[in-house]
């Protein structure tokens, strides 16, 4: 039997709200093209957290605090066609986005 393709897509955002509509939109139209679509599946928030001083020499205990949050989102879409490539293909994706594709073969058991 052929082996089966499969589309690994990975959604990273700072905003939550915009990474979740992303990730609406895609499903919609992996499942209008009539590709099966496992997901969205919440990855793990990375949170990088920096440390400043507020002053340059004069207050050495006075510091400031700031944090990055970046949220991932994981969408797997199986039986895909070339309609289901070229409809995702030419999606329109707010800024802010990053997407990453990576096409995967399944042997079957």
């Amino acid at each position: 039997m052929a082996p089966k393709q499969k589309i690994r897509i990975k959604i990273r955002s700072f905003d939550h709200k915009v990474i979740d509509e992303t990730a609406k939109l895609i499903i919609e139209t992996a499942e209008r093209a009539g590709a099966m679509v496992c997901g969205p599946i919440p990855l793990p928030t990375k949170i990088e957290k920096f440390t400043v001083n507020k002053s340059t020499f004069v207050h050495k205990t006075a510091r400031e605090q700031f944090e990055m949050r970046t949220h991932s989102r994981l969408i797997d879409i199986t039986e895909t066609t070339s309609h289901t490539i070229e409809s995702l293909s030419n999606l329109s994706l707010p800024a802010g986005v990053e997407i990453e594709i990576k096409m995967l073969q399944e042997a079957d058991k």
